[in-house]
């Protein structure tokens, strides 16, 4: 039996996402989060630098965001701008709503 479990190595356990929020300044600094500690700090920047580097873009173009939504399988982010910094929140999506459907009338 040993010699299969050679062959068979176990998988990483899957990060479980919780809900919470962080906060950002201008120079890509965490200023407070309500995520728990078991979350990685380098997810949490990751996701940050990102949001931050999306709102800059925007003002580039010259189209300001105020607000970015991105839908995941199995997680929702929101994030508002505030005077350069950002409000990031994370949720796992509400699976009992329905998906919003349109339909056509003849």
């Amino acid at each position: 039996m040993g010699f299969l479990t050679s062959f068979f190595k176990r998988a990483k356990p899957l990060l479980q996402l919780h809900s919470g929020s962080f906060s950002m300044d201008r120079g890509g600094c965490i200023l407070a989060t309500t995520l728990p500690t078991s979350f990685p700090q380098s997810l949490v920047l990751e996701i940050g630098r990102c949001v931050m580097e999306t709102f800059r873009a925007g003002q580039t173009a010259q189209l300001p965001l105020n607000e970015l939504v991105i839908h995941y399988p199995g997680l929702k982010i929101t994030a508002r701008e505030m005077r350069g910094g950002a409000i990031v929140f994370l949720s796992a999506p509400n699976l009992s709503t329905p998906t919003q459907q349109t339909s056509q009338v003849l």
